[in-house]
């Protein structure tokens, strides 16, 4: 291997994560090395969140315009499938990531191309695709940001078939005739709404007893609800026992528990992720390959003072914009340590990822959109606070009847009673998905239910489900 190079921090892994502790550490002063294996990007601008979302909005616009009049009938036609596909493929960059080399150039980071691997305490060994070998040593951080991969479940037949992950869900370039998905997560979800838009027909098989079972149950039931209406099959407490295809093309058949068979031109398996470590050289500091890697709320590894590992991999919040929240985190700890000075580590505090636990939005961009922060009400009451949950139907707001007929949604936030504040809230409905940041502030800030009652909605929106809800806790009347 070639002689050590020294940075003040180096990166394993090139997603939104990884991206984000470079930008902050070279923002600090402190020289920063970043190494990716594949796009910088990520998983999320190349085969997840971005991908996905192209795919999707064509689809819920459409849906959005025939529930308009004087509109609906102008939006009767299938989608441009190659127009949807195209615009796909400009945001993902046609899965090139010149834009995001030339960024790293111009904030004067340092890119190394190729597999990484923790080469004991401080270094990390890089072999790039024309076998040159790297050693480069971290004065005073390395950080983990390798995200996690689609898990296949070892079933009978499944390996043979070429079943899809959501990399090809969000990457194909022909519809499916017939498309099989297994699993209830936000991926099968998301990529049910979108293949059945396009023209796929669409079966969902789901083991458990609803859509999104992280969500709050209603969320799963009128998502599943929707998709029925839209021509898909939701099938749910079904088990799948294997796969039948002669070679990764042509028909492929899914055999469930009973005996009972169902055929597809594709399968998507959407059952879950796992962390990317099994091959990143954990086992040189004692640490287990490819498990999960514990953290700290700065997330800093325990027992390993010069060690971080932000975003999925650390399995407090697999989400995106979760990930860059503890990269801005992580970024500041390690330039406050750096320089010498104390760390801010109570709650809400600058080198704390409070939001992991407390105040962690998503939103789901299916039909209708399904958005949550904080604790669902089974979740506080597990955690033992003693709450209250206040639903509202959303269709009784007067925007939310404006934005389109026959409006269906629901809302519900949930209260902590000892203190009157929010520990959490879910919208469900068309364009809910704008909803959550308010919601989101208001956990995070912890804002009293008595101030929030002066935070005036403006009329006609749909944000006024804000008013509603709270003149349903307050036990008073619409007016």
């Amino acid at each position: 291997m070639t002689e050590a190079v020294e940075y003040d921090v180096v990166v394993l892994g090139g997603g939104p994560a990884g991206e984000n502790i470079v930008d902050r550490t070279q923002a600090a002063g402190l020289s920063t090395a970043l190494v990716e294996s594949e796009l910088i990007g990520g998983e999320c601008s190349y085969w997840a969140c971005v991908p996905s979302k192209a795919l999707l909005r064509p689809v819920l616009s459409r849906a959005d315009a025939r529930r308009v009049p004087g509109l609906a009938g102008a939006v009767a036609w299938p989608l441009d499938t190659e127009a949807v596909f195209e615009h796909r493929d400009y945001w993902t960059g046609n899965w090139k990531d010149e834009g995001q080399i030339d960024w790293l150039d111009s904030i004067g980071a340092h890119v190394y191309r190729g597999h990484g691997r923790l080469y004991g305490v401080r270094k990390v060994a890089v072999t790039s695709p024309e076998g040159v070998h790297h050693v480069l040593s971290a004065r005073h951080a390395v950080v983990v940001a390798t995200g996690t991969r689609a898990v296949i479940p070892d079933l009978p037949g499944i390996h043979g078939a070429g079943p899809w992950t959501s990399r090809e869900a969000t990457s194909a370039r022909q519809v499916p005739g017939r498309l099989l998905i297994v699993g209830g997560s936000v991926v099968a979800s998301e990529m049910a709404t979108a293949w059945q838009g396009l023209g796929s027909q669409v079966t969902v098989l789901v083991r458990g007893p609803r859509l999104l079972p992280r969500m709050e149950p209603f969320a799963g039931e009128l998502v599943a609800d929707a998709l029925r209406e839209a021509g898909a099959e939701v099938r749910t407490g079904v088990t799948v026992e294997a796969v039948v295809r002669d070679g990764s093309t042509g028909p492929v058949t899914v055999v469930l528990e009973g005996g009972e068979t169902l055929w597809g031109d594709e399968l998507l398996m959407a059952t879950g992720r796992a962390p990317r470590t099994e091959d990143i050289g954990l086992d040189t500091i004692g640490l287990p390959a490819g498990e999960w890697i514990g953290v700290d709320d700065s997330c800093r590894v325990p027992g390993h003072d010069w060690l971080y590992a932000v975003g999925d991999v650390n399995h407090r919040a697999l989400l995106t914009h979760q990930g860059k929240y503890q990269a801005r985190i992580t970024g500041a700890a390690i330039a406050a340590r750096a320089a010498g000075t104390p760390l801010d580590t109570e709650p809400w505090g600058a080198h704390t990822a409070t939001a992991d636990t407390r105040a962690l939005p998503q939103a789901v961009f299916t039909d209708p959109e399904a958005a949550a922060v904080g604790l669902t009400l089974a979740e506080a009451e597990r955690a033992g606070h003693r709450v209250r949950a206040v639903d509202y139907d959303l269709s009784k707001v007067s925007g939310a009847g404006l934005y389109a007929d026959g409006y269906r949604g629901r809302a519900r936030m949930i209260v902590d009673l000892e203190r009157e504040v929010l520990l959490g809230a879910t919208f469900v409905g068309p364009g809910a998905a704008e909803l959550i940041h308010a919601a989101t502030i208001a956990v995070a800030g912890e804002v009293p239910i008595a101030r929030l009652w002066h935070a005036v909605p403006a009329f006609p929106t749909i944000s006024e489900i804000w008013l509603r809800l709270l003149e349903e806790y307050r036990g008073q009347g619409q007016g």
